[in-house]
């Protein structure tokens, strides 16, 4: 198996750098290779400037992330829910990269749109300040729906499978390291 794991958290030193680190070690331990990408390390403007109306030449880190996406035929994403969705910088990181022609294309003439990322499979691991249930239940988990239905579903990119831990601010130390065993486990277990 081929993995990419993106961290999503502008700190790799964060709660879910931690967990990006137990994953990394379970996939790794299964004999997976493994390639990361820690989204605050990366040079490049996070602003789509010109909407799709102009090209905007990709910074070097952006063509190396491409590059990985297509490599790899499982990627997971590890991010903090913020305000109901993922970190502006992930934000900005897919805007910048999942660009037409490289994860999907419009047909000409058709509100349809060819899947490009096909053949490849994700895992989303989300922590949040806020119970699970609330944000399904309040909000219908719109960071879920955001990265599954609308971005990797949309690009062809399935199955993908949502690990979700909430209620992250005041937890305790013994849950945190059960949740970074969960997530090392998964490592194992997905590849």
């Amino acid at each position: 198996m081929r993995t990419l794991i993106i961290l999503g958290h502008p700190d790799k030193k964060s709660f879910c750098g931690s967990l990006a680190d137990s994953y990394e070690k379970g996939a790794k331990e299964k004999g997976g290779e493994v390639s990361r990408l820690n989204l605050g390390d990366l040079k490049f403007d996070p602003i789509l400037r010109n909407g799709y109306n102009k090209v905007q030449t990709l910074e070097p880190d952006l063509v190396e992330a491409q590059r990985l996406l297509k490599w790899a035929n499982n990627i997971v994403f590890i991010f903090p829910v913020w305000w109901s969705a993922p970190p502006a910088l992930m934000k900005g990181f897919i805007d910048r990269v999942f660009l037409p022609g490289f994860a999907f294309k419009y047909r000409e003439n058709s509100n349809n749109w060819d899947k490009l990322l096909t053949g490849k499979k994700s895992r989303l691991i989300l922590t949040s300040d806020a119970p699970v249930a609330w944000l399904y239940l309040m909000y219908f988990h719109p960071a879920v729906n955001m990265m599954k239905k609308a971005t990797l579903e949309f690009c062809g990119i399935s199955p993908v499978t949502v690990t979700s831990f909430g209620s992250m601010k005041n937890a305790s130390e013994k849950k945190r390291e059960g949740i970074q065993y969960k997530v090392y486990r998964a490592g194992l277990d997905d590849n």
